[in-house]
């Protein structure tokens, strides 16, 4: 079961396979064996998750089930979630159980959604390997050795472990798309205001964006579909229709420019790393993109002008 994506969990829960308490207490039983090594997990809500696939179950035998009711997530403990402590990694906040939940969480359970538990992160979000969080160093599945990237590094490490099928972020610099990748997962940012920040503790507010990490495009698409749209207690929340995202998943990219810096591929470029972008960009082009060399000569500026720019 831990091998499907969502879109084939969401099959599978609807062709009766299995059910949510089945797949819920797989995963649970899964992070009990394997997040010793990694670190993944903060808190595990055990009881709150199989109550919440209990419910699912009771929701689909009703006919009141939708494409995400009864699949189990991680949530990063940036997220506030009521009756359950909402750390951002740090000590400070070790004790606080959240009054109420973030309007991200809420769109989820309203989905049907089970949370199997908080995952780990760098301190407050700042930082970009997840070694700086009170609760330890989080661990990268593919080389315990090596870090998993941050400052969301616990859910993409859970994510590439298959500990939750797909998994919460925060992203003010990079903390979604950097640890994603260092992961071998699919990981996005959504522009400004599309996903509700009410509730998501802050490192930048002028920057901040939650979003999600998943295996696959389409399974972030299933994802964004239920969280994005307007939210009144989020004065930066976007008053745009909110499209299926899933619907242009198979559309070629012809006509699709793709901007390539000069300035990206100098010194300091790992090889091996050069090697993957390089396939990738193959890739794009095989699927009907074109690249395009483009200069961006300010690039040295980009990390100073960040600091100006996200306390503001």
């Amino acid at each position: 079961m831990h091998r499907y994506t969502l879109s084939e969990l969401s099959r599978a829960l609807q062709q009766g396979d299995f059910n949510s308490e089945e797949l819920t207490r797989h995963y649970l039983d899964r992070i009990e064996t394997h997040d010793a090594q990694l670190n993944s997990f903060i808190t595990v809500t055990e009881e709150l998750a199989l109550e919440q696939a209990r419910g699912a179950d009771l929701a689909r035998r009703s006919g009141q089930a939708g494409p995400l009711t009864g699949i189990p997530l991680a949530q990063k403990d940036i997220f506030c979630t009521q009756g359950v402590k909402t750390s951002c990694g740090s000590r400070m906040l070790d004790n606080f159980i959240a009054p109420y939940d973030a309007t991200f969480i809420t769109r989820l359970k309203e989905a049907g959604t089970v949370m199997l538990g908080k995952t780990n992160m760098d301190e407050f979000a700042m930082g970009s390997s997840n070694e700086t969080s009170y609760y330890g160093p989080v661990r990268n599945p593919w080389d315990t050795g090596r870090v998993p990237g941050g400052s969301s590094g616990g859910s993409a490490s859970a994510v590439a472990a298959r500990l939750a099928p797909a998994a919460s972020g925060t992203d003010t610099g990079g903390s979604i798309r950097q640890p994603a990748s260092l992961c071998g997962i699919t990981g996005i940012k959504p522009t400004y205001g599309r996903i509700s920040r009410y509730g998501m503790i802050a490192f930048a507010s002028s920057l901040d964006q939650g979003g999600v990490m998943t295996q696959t495009a389409e399974d972030a698409a299933l994802l964004l579909n239920v969280l994005c749209g307007l939210d009144e207690r989020d004065s930066t929340s976007l008053d745009q229709p909110v499209d299926d995202f899933s619907a242009r998943l198979e559309q070629s990219l012809d006509g699709l420019r793709i901007g390539i810096p000069e300035e990206y591929f100098g010194t300091g470029l790992d090889a091996g790393v050069e090697t993957v972008i390089q396939e990738a960009l193959r890739e794009y082009e095989r699927l009907g993109a074109t690249l395009v060399p483009i200069s961006l000569p300010n690039t040295h500026l980009s990390i100073p002008a960040y600091y100006v720019v996200a306390p503001a």
